[in-house]
């Protein structure tokens, strides 16, 4: 597992090789490319159209998840600052690129020379508030999305708030604000895949708390808004898996997957397929998670940490599980970087270490049940039975379908320690 808001407000997967092209044909994406393109053709020292195709290439990028969309934003970018170095715009779209390579210094230097052209670009602010928060530098991180909101109080600005208010454990905070960006997305005419991602995190922030209708309706609701949006199909899935409606979750999970193939969902599919007794179908998206994790390398960079969650879940390579999650921390010191540590230390026999990562995991408070579902079985190992107890408590008292596997291991352990009530929350609000 990830950060719930992985990269930010602008969470973009990269994980296609070739182009992949909506079923409802061309979107303003797709044409704006085109016009820009045409532009080009005419006039090849036009810096300004530079940058709006850069832009564009990103908005294609996070449509599709295709990385050569990408690549073809940073070369746009790049010309465009050739021309005219001095364009505070193109240095935050090229900022961007680099965030989403998981390049997190580079993007935080190249949003600070953006806002060193111009202090009054908020989305600058942001796109160097995600980097830090990437980095786990959440102080930083709050005060330049803080600049962001004085300048430009718009959907970005209060869904990346929502993200720090989430990790810090303010769940409330967090839905109050990503509700005020669905608003302000709705009233100011924003791009509907935008709207729909904030629905979409209003659903997994109701899931991760069980509120499992609330998350249902958010993320229908995000489908309504952009049809075809993979994550809203995958936060239903994972609704529905909680629901024990496992033909209706490996469906949704399917199209997820036909939109963007990436490995969390082959995964997702491999457990729900597991659950509902279908091993052999299960084994083939398996098979699925790793292909798509190590098929060049962009994607062994962005899915590190995905595939060290992966084959700690599921007891395979488990060395590698602990290499990938000690290379995760060398690049992302945020809560969730010292939990899959944490995790993969566990599953390698490493009790002792895992506890001190776990604290830190946990060391904002975090509200999240695979946390305390790590902390208890880390505990549980070190023989230290009541905050076993305690955490596992905790993990299935947030919310008892955590996960379509793991929960039910959370369940087992916690009746092994002798607990009275699998759904009493009286867990610690950190690992010692």
């Amino acid at each position: 597992m990830s950060n719930r808001y992985a990269i930010g407000a602008c969470l973009l997967a990269v994980t296609a090789t070739t182009p992949l092209t909506s079923a409802a044909g061309p979107t303003s994406a797709d044409n704006h490319i085109a016009y820009y393109q045409r532009i080009l053709q005419r006039n090849p020292a036009d810096a300004r159209t530079y940058h709006r195709l850069g832009d564009a290439l990103l908005r294609k990028a996070r449509e599709t998840g295709d990385v050569a969309y990408l690549d073809r934003a940073e070369a746009a970018l790049q010309k465009s600052l050739e021309l005219a170095p001095a364009n505070a715009g193109a240095w935050r779209h090229l900022a961007h690129v680099f965030y989403i390579r998981h390049e997190f210094d580079q993007a935080a230097g190249h949003a600070r020379k953006a806002i060193d052209l111009d202090a009054a670009d908020g989305h600058a602010w942001g796109v160097l508030g995600d980097a830090l928060l990437e980095t786990g530098r959440y102080d930083e991180a709050e005060n330049a999305y803080a600049r962001m909101l004085a300048i430009e109080p718009d959907l970005h600005a209060w869904s990346r708030r929502a993200g720090l208010k989430s990790i810090r454990g303010d769940v409330a905070g967090a839905v109050d604000d990503l509700e005020r960006a669905v608003a302000e997305g709705r009233l100011a005419g924003r791009p509907p895949e935008s709207v729909a991602w904030a629905l979409w995190q209003l659903g997994h922030e109701h899931f991760a708390v069980g509120n499992v209708e609330a998350a249902a309706l958010r993320h229908q609701e995000a489908l309504q808004t952009y049809p075809g949006y993979h994550r809203a199909l995958a936060g239903l899935a994972q609704v529905r898996a909680a629901q024990q409606r496992y033909d209706e979750a490996v469906t949704l999970y399917r199209r997820a997957l036909a939109v963007v193939p990436l490995p969390e969902y082959a995964a997702a599919l491999g457990d729900v397929l597991t659950k509902a007794g279908r091993a052999d179908e299960a084994r083939m998206h398996y098979a699925l998670v790793e292909y798509i994790g190590r098929l060049n390398a962009v994607n062994r960079v962005l899915y590190s940490r995905e595939l060290a969650y992966f084959y700690a879940d599921h007891d395979i390579e488990l060395a590698t599980a602990l290499e990938l999650a000690r290379k995760e921390l060398n690049v992302r010191q945020d809560v969730y970087a010292y939990d899959v540590l944490a995790w993969a230390l566990l599953k390698n026999g490493q009790a002792a270490d895992a506890r001190e990562a776990i604290g830190q995991a946990l060391r904002l408070g975090t509200r999240d049940a695979r946390l305390f579902f790590h902390a208890g079985m880390i505990h549980r190992a070190l023989g230290e039975t009541e905050r076993a107890r305690q955490y596992l408590s905790r993990a299935l008292a947030t919310n008892p379908r955590f996960d379509v596997l793991q929960a039910d291991v959370a369940e087992r352990a916690l009746a092994a320690l002798g607990s009275t009530s699998a759904r009493s929350d009286g867990g610690p609000g950190g690992a010692e």
